[in-house]
């Protein structure tokens, strides 16, 4: 069973330039429309989580999470 997945996390604002390194290894976007996405790549279940709570901990409103299996 594969664990890893692939997600795109959207939130609402722009992550200040000192909070990027919270999200090495993923890919951020900012958006026309004033939203981030965030792209986790082959990540487990913790590794989601963790990245939900930075975003929690940023204060930034999470829009949402969609998942892709990797195959």
């Amino acid at each position: 069973m594969n664990t890893n997945a692939c997600y795109q996390i959207y939130v609402y604002g722009r992550l200040d330039e000192r909070w990027l390194r919270w999200f090495d290894g993923h890919t951020v976007v900012y958006l026309d429309n004033g939203k981030t996405l965030i792209v986790l790549t082959a990540v487990d279940q913790p590794a989601l989580f963790g990245v939900i709570n930075r975003i929690r901990d940023l204060g930034l409103e999470l829009i949402s999470v969609q998942k892709d299996d990797l195959r």
